[in-house]
């Protein structure tokens, strides 16, 4: 069922698609057709002379605008101001792109092909970030750092329209500039104009043959041809040798991280419907019973969206949840010590990470339609508050959300539950492609920090289930630090655990019967090949 990847094409990765917000291709979001040709003066004839007759200097000639001063754009287009404001946002306020973008679009009002365009521009300009910035240091006679943060990431957007998305190099700079203006000043529009029209000179191939033609190093040209930081092509290398994939893979899984990825949707068990969704146009999912890849717009319009019974959830990571809610424990188990069947009725699960609640909300739909009972744990009382509204198309009796440190439960509920699972906080190295201002965040001494509470979760985990039970380790990240590791210290410090083949459990909840995820008993998706988040599933098996 795998797709590969393109691998290594260089323009392919900040893919020129109309879905970029409709192209240029008779829309140009404000360009004036009518301006003079790329690289004119804007002046009226040769000489220009005074009253008296004699021919004034007026110095270099100016390039501004290609169009003249009274057809300059003097205001900011609502869909690049949407851009440009979650730039800000992510830059200034330490925001999430996801989490800005929506309520943007919707204060400024933008119609279903505006909403596109600003999401193309705003994610496009964030996940190019590393290779924008190597083409803009080109062009500006000084260092990056020492610009205004609001004029380097108009130059950002104004990097993605020219040289990946099908905008008119005319339209591109009219209306970054006229958005300069607008929000920044005239003083800084003037530079911004004269950097792009840099930037135009060469397309982003053209550009890239430039930077590194004298570059060597396999990692840097990765990082600067697909926009990552060198330390996480290194962590990628090393991640697809530790699962067992081959690392000529690399530059198809880089790519993969910078394509747009496509809302998937899950119409929660016994509870939700897609049928919504399908009408209005969204396409059956391939990977996984009752889901759906979303055709895009506001999904807000759905009712079933807004009701709680059809959500937006990665495939991935229904994939796993799903796993660990279909293990048969009866094949791996004696009988439970309260002396109740095994195989689902009566049995108390728990999801001890829950927050924002995408998870537990499938795994309270699996546990209602198997006669069992969900605890959702998190610890902020805020991201608690979200996984009750999550659960909440979920009938109540099926599930509690408790507020505490899932530290704690292990000791506080120990051998209570039949299924665990936990889904510890890491560093979102396998969902780039969905958080793209992630990868300029993060640092390799987050691997380090999160170490320890990854290992602290996971034995909670194992002391809360029950003696027969099984504990799902999951991470959004495919970094053997945070993975494979965690789990091989967990085994060796207890004889009365074993692992499950994660493989074999996802290829029995996947619609293609043969996902080709598994690796010595565990399992990891990839973005690369099977179009999901990087998800890693172990299964732990606490003997009976």
């Amino acid at each position: 069922m795998s797709e590969s990847g393109t691998g290594g094409s260089g323009r392919g990765r900040f893919s020129r698609n109309g879905k970029a917000g409709g192209g240029g291709e008779g829309r140009q979001y404000g360009g004036q057709p009518g301006g003079q040709s790329s690289g004119s003066s804007g002046s009226r004839g040769g000489s220009q002379r005074d009253a008296q007759g004699r021919e004034r200097n007026r110095g270099p000639k100016r390039n501004f605008s290609e169009n003249a001063p009274s057809q300059r754009t003097r205001r900011a287009d609502p869909a690049r101001l949407v851009a440009f404001e979650v730039l800000r946002a992510v830059a200034s306020e330490d925001a999430y792109a996801n989490l800005v973008l929506p309520a943007r679009i919707r204060h400024h009002g933008l119609d279903k092909r505006d909403a596109g365009f600003a999401t193309e521009l705003s994610y496009g300009a964030l996940r190019g970030q590393g290779t924008y910035d190597a083409v803009l240091a080109r062009c500006v006679d000084r260092p990056l750092d020492q610009l205004d943060p609001a004029i380097l990431d108009a130059l950002r957007i104004g990097a993605h329209q020219l040289l990946a998305m099908r905008v008119p190099a005319h339209a591109a700079l009219d209306q970054t500039v006229g958005l300069a203006r607008a929000v920044i000043g005239a003083g800084p529009s003037a530079l911004i104009n004269a950097v792009l029209r840099k930037v135009s000179a060469r397309t982003l191939e053209e550009w890239l043959e430039l930077l590194l033609s004298d570059e060597t190093d396999e990692t840097r040209i990765a990082s600067i041809r697909y926009a990552h930081p060198e330390w996480i092509v290194r962590a990628l290398r090393q991640s697809l040798v530790a699962h067992g994939r081959p690392v000529a893979e690399i530059n198809e899984l880089l790519e993969a991280d910078n394509a747009a990825p496509v809302v998937n949707l899950v119409a929660l068990p016994g509870l939700g419907s897609l049928d919504e969704a399908l009408e209005g146009g969204a396409a059956a999912g391939e990977l996984v019973e009752g889901s759906a890849l979303s055709s895009g717009g506001d999904l807000g319009r759905l009712a079933s969206v807004r009701e709680g019974s059809t959500r937006v959830q990665d495939v991935g990571s229904q994939l796993v949840a799903r796993a660990m809610a279909a293990v048969d424990l009866s094949a791996v188990s004696a009988e439970r010590p309260d002396g109740a069947a095994t195989g689902g009725a009566g049995e108390k699960w728990l999801d001890l990470c829950a927050g924002p609640g995408g998870k537990a909300a499938l795994l309270g739909a699996l546990a209602r339609q198997n006669g069992a009972t969900l605890l959702a744990n998190e610890p902020a009382p805020h991201r608690a508050k979200l996984v009750r509204q999550a659960l909440a198309a979920v009938p109540h009796e099926v599930w509690h959300v408790r507020t505490g440190d899932g530290r704690d439960v292990g000791t506080e509920m120990a051998g209570t539950f039949d299924r665990v699972l936990v889904d510890v906080p890491c560093s979102g190295l396998g969902a780039l492609r969905r958080r793209p201002e992630s990868r300029w965040r993060r640092t390799p001494k987050d691997l380090a920090d999160l170490g320890p509470l990854q290992r602290e979760l996971l034995k909670s985990a194992l002391d809360a289930v029950r003696p027969g039970g099984v504990v799902a380790y999951v991470t959004c990240s495919p970094h053997p630090a945070e993975t494979t590791a965690v789990v091989t210290d967990a085994l060796r410090k207890r004889d009365d655990l074993e692992l499950l083949d994660a493989g074999a459990a996802l290829d029995k909840v996947s619609l293609p019967g043969h996902l080709e995820a598994g690796h010595e008993l565990t399992a990891q998706l990839w973005p690369h090949v099977h179009r999901t988040d990087a998800m890693f599933l172990a299964l732990i098996h606490k003997k009976p």
